[in-house]
């Protein structure tokens, strides 16, 4: 029998100690599950689960577009400054707004440099390449696998 995916998250967070980002995405496609995943996740931990794209409009509604893009990653630190030890991400769909010019994988590892980060990803990973969205898509990214750790909703790990 297969390892569930929690478990996998589990020690790709221990795994993630020694790293210099310590981030575990949680990667699949929307509606696959990972919010559920993430909720066991943080009730394991004792933390709580932050819904990014909640958090950050609230913050960001008073702000003109430029003050939105070049204030998010300020933001965006005080909100997960909130948070006890490990935090818990979910709903990051505000990050690959266009209008904000972010780069949503390097606001990840940036906020989980002092702490560790588990955060959904809605996307898959092929070969070396981690994916958001679907090509044509305006919101579309691709990175290549750097200093992530990743877990698939498919049951894959990068610590496997």
């Amino acid at each position: 029998m297969s390892e569930p995916i929690q478990d996998k998250i589990m020690r790709s967070l221990q795994v993630a100690e020694g790293l210099y980002h310590r981030l575990v995405l949680l990667v699949g496609q929307s509606g696959s599950g990972k919010t559920c995943i993430l909720y066991g996740v943080a009730d394991v931990l004792g933390a709580d689960v932050i819904n990014i794209n909640l958090s950050l409009s609230a913050e960001l509604l008073e702000l003109t577009a430029k003050q939105r893009a070049l204030r998010l990653p300020e933001i965006l630190g005080l909100i997960v400054d909130k948070a006890e030890s490990t935090v818990v991400l979910d709903n990051l769909e505000i990050l690959f707004d266009k209008d904000l010019k972010q780069d949503p994988l390097r606001l990840l590892q940036g906020i989980s440099r002092n702490r560790p980060v588990v955060a959904s990803w809605n996307g898959t990973v092929s070969g070396s390449k981690l994916m958001y969205a679907e090509t044509g898509h305006p919101e579309y990214r691709s990175y290549d696998l750097v200093d992530t750790l990743i877990v698939g909703m498919d049951g894959t790990a990068s610590i496997d």
